[in-house]
């Protein structure tokens, strides 16, 4: 898994982060609360104070997909920053959360005024485009190692000890359809893959729960081996 950059709060010094905070609205919001619409017609960005946000995108045909998992310090809405347009997904609480919103205009002023605030955006917007680039590379590599890859992201972004300190729990409420989402493919093959880790004993399973028992064994299927 690629090193991850700074978020953007983190890339801020403190007079540009107590600038946003001047120019933002705080919300707090409990899980499962969706606070944008795809297709809406907004230009406010939003950064992750604390908690978890999912971005989800439904097709015209219905479906919906989880596209990606944002967390503290992440910048949501960039796209506000730069274009105004309708919300390509929708926005939905993972866990209870804190939030900025930022009006786009305000957020324009401030990024003008201030270099380091105009660095921390370009940074979240390269960040953006290397992810979509590794997710279209990474189709081609099989669901096994692709899904290793993932819950050992997320083990390492919100991981926290299990009760009997043997393993370590994803500590966000992921379905099989969410997992699947993210690694644009299909129900049945994640829930194959992990039956079959469930039986070795380098998972277990619970509603819409996961903890890793074997990290050594997924980073050997992540590899490939």
């Amino acid at each position: 898994m690629a090193i991850r950059p700074a978020p953007f709060w983190e890339a801020l010094d403190p007079g540009d982060r107590a600038a946003v905070q001047r120019a933002a609205t705080r919300v707090s919001l409990d899980p499962d609360r969706q606070f944008v619409t795809q297709g809406e017609d907004s230009d406010h960005l939003i950064v992750v104070v604390r908690g978890w946000v999912k971005v989800v995108a439904q097709s015209h045909a219905g479906y919906r997909a989880l596209l990606a998992l944002r967390g503290p310090g992440e910048l949501l809405g960039e796209q506000a920053a730069v274009e105004r347009g309708r919300r390509s997904a929708s926005l939905l609480t993972a866990t209870a959360a804190d939030l900025l919103h930022v009006p786009a205009t305000r957020f324009h002023v401030l990024a003008r005024a201030r270099p380091g605030i105009a660095a921390a955006l370009e940074q979240t917007l390269s960040q953006r485009l290397r992810e979509a680039d590794w997710q279209r590379a990474g189709i081609t590599e099989p669901v096994p190692a692709r899904l290793a890859a993932l819950l050992l992201d997320l083990v390492e972004r919100c991981g926290r000890p299990d009760g009997d300190g043997l393993g370590r729990r994803i500590g966000l409420s992921l379905s099989q359809d969410d997992l699947a989402g993210l690694l644009l493919t299909s129900r049945r093959t994640v829930s194959r893959v992990l039956e079959q880790w469930r039986a070795q004993g380098w998972i277990t399973t619970g509603r819409q729960s996961l903890v890793v028992r074997s990290v050594d064994q997924l980073k050997r299927q992540a590899a490939g081996e």
